[in-house]
Parts: structure tokens; sequence; C-alpha cells
């Protein structure tokens, strides 16, 4: 079952490497001790993801990791990732940096697809299912991998507001304090807002820290 699975989901990109070199025919040089250990780790495995129950993403890399110790599978299921990345929320005039997951949901499994390996993932309790064309569970390409992982090991720059653009606000530091105003614009990477106020019957665009302002 699992053979036909991973000859119709194997992506090209993912195909194993062949020594394309054209080297003459007797006795060849060894190889780097770098490329003898990528070649090593080239054994099949391919990352997979997984879709959980949502809030159960935790719980289920918990429960597989115990899975996979308890029934030996070391050696075909080897890394358990929930994709999370740190951003900086705005709560009670602080900004404090939390942990937020990237893909609510879902859960990344690094490991070799056969029929045990599928068995012991598949049947983790809070686990729905691969994602994949029908019931084929679908490998990434290292391409989605490294953007993924690049995502999670990324400084934060990101802030979590609790305001939108057209949301009402009120001014509550600097010199505009206890205006009303209109959010017109939001730079989440510069943590600015851009607030209308009202001056003598015409709108002004002010630039305000996102702790300067509060919804209403």
């Amino acid at each position: 079952m699992v053979e036909e699975r991973q000859e119709t989901t194997r992506i090209p990109e993912a195909v194993e490497e062949e020594n394309l070199d054209g080297e003459p025919s007797g006795e060849k040089e060894p190889a780097p001790p770098q490329e003898e250990a990528e070649a090593a780790e080239d054994d099949g495995r391919r990352w997979y993801v997984i879709h959980t129950y949502s809030g159960y993403e935790n719980k289920v890399k918990k429960n597989l990791e115990q899975r996979i110790r308890a029934m030996g599978m070391q050696d075909r299921i080897f890394q358990v990732i929930v994709p999370t990345e740190e951003v900086v929320e705005l709560k009670g005039g602080q900004r404090r940096t939390v942990e937020r997951r990237i893909f609510p949901g879902y859960v990344l499994v690094q490991m070799i697809l056969d029929d045990d390996s599928w068995s012991v993932v598949r049947h983790t309790p809070d686990v729905t299912g691969f994602v994949g064309m029908g019931n084929q569970p679908t490998p990434l390409s290292q391409e989605e991998v490294d953007r993924i992982l690049k995502r999670m090991e990324t400084k934060p720059t990101t802030f979590k507001i609790n305001f939108r653009e057209g949301d009402k606000v009120r001014i509550i530091d600097g010199p505009f304090k206890d205006f009303p105003g209109t959010v017109d614009y939001i730079d989440r990477e510069k943590g600015k807002v851009r607030v209308l106020v009202s001056f003598f019957g015409r709108e002004t665009p002010i630039e305000l820290d996102f702790l300067q302002v509060e919804r209403t």
C-alpha cells in the first residue's frame, strides 16, 4: 500500500542526488566526509504534514514522540515539529513577546514513509490525517521546509494588535491624548499606526506608536 503511495507522491525536487561528474572507469577517489554524511541522510526521509484538531498540536507532538520511543520507530520517524513564531503582543499598555502557531491545526513530521511508520503517526490520538492528494500523503519540498524553518528562527518583527484599518480608536498617550480618531493605515513591521484625527472640521493624519492608541 505505502510503496505505491510513495511512488505517486514523490516530487521531482526530492529525488536522490547521483554522480554526474562522468568519472572514468577505475578506482574512484573517496568522497569527502561531508558528502558521505549527506549521502547517509538521504535514506528516503521526507517531511510530511499531518492535520490535528485545533489546539491539540502540542499534545499530538508529545503523544507521537512517546509512541515513537515505545514502538521503537526512531529509525523511521525522526522529528516532530509544531511550527511557531514569536510575535510582539500589545496588552495593558505594554509590549511582550509571545509564541504563536504558524499553521494552527497542523504538525510537521520527518519520516520514512512505509506501512509501519504511517500507522504509528496516523493512529496517534487527535491526528485526523495526512495532508496530500486524496489518501496519498504528499511530502513537502525542501524549499518549503527551509522557508518554514527560517520563519521559526526569525526574530519577532510582527505585532499582534486588536484593531484594524477603519476601526474607531482613542489616543491614550502623547500630545493628542484623549483625541478620537479612525485607523487609516497599519505598519506591523515598524509598530506604527496612522490615525485620522479631526481638527476644525478637517481630518489630519497622525502617525503613532501602537501603544499610543486603543480601540473604542
